[in-house]
């Protein structure tokens, strides 16, 4: 019996041995990995200072000062109609954080377009929704959409966004 105890102690500690090696191996890996250092070459970024660009400039600025109007103050959203005969409607988040700022709920959203927040697609919606398209969208030659997902995309044009969405294009101000 004393020599099967031995063994079993013998055994133990050797576990231990072999665990406590696996531990520092994966401490030592993960730290190196931690304070790994990556050089990122700098790059030159070529602020345009023609006429043009600056009255586009002025005229986002214009744009999403209006937007409070809308979204209110800190542009966090807020609630439009509160009516039980028409129902809720409420502006979306233009922000992504800070203080006060709160997102739509994300049952409501799931309920309402089938997606996840982040993943909301232009098409697919259990209920036919309105959908606005901003006349600033259609002088890119492509844009991308949500795809079902939060961490899918997929490229189109915006008349292609008109066309699946039955999207109806306003002026945003």
């Amino acid at each position: 019996m004393p020599a099967a105890l031995r063994a079993i102690g013998l055994l133990a500690v050797g576990m231990a041995l072999v665990l406590g090696l696996a531990w520092a191996a994966v401490m030592v890996v993960s730290d190196n990995r931690l304070n790994q250092r990556v050089d990122v070459p700098r790059e030159t970024i070529a602020v345009p200072t023609d006429i043009t660009s600056i009255q586009r400039g002025q005229h986002l600025a214009s744009a999403v000062a209006a937007c409070v109007d809308c979204h209110g103050p800190s542009l966090a959203g807020k609630i439009f109609v509160d009516d039980p005969a028409l129902g809720r409607i409420v502006s979306p988040n233009l922000n992504r954080g800070g203080i006060g700022s709160t997102f739509a709920d994300a049952d409501f959203v799931r309920a309402h377009t089938g997606f996840a927040i982040g993943g909301v697609a232009p098409l697919g919606h259990p209920a036919p929704l309105t959908t606005l398209v901003d006349e600033d969208l259609l002088a890119w030659d492509a844009i991308w959409a949500a795809g079902g997902h939060p961490h899918t995309v997929f490229r189109l044009t915006p008349d292609e966004l008109l066309r699946i969405a039955a999207g109806r294009v306003v002026r945003v101000v």
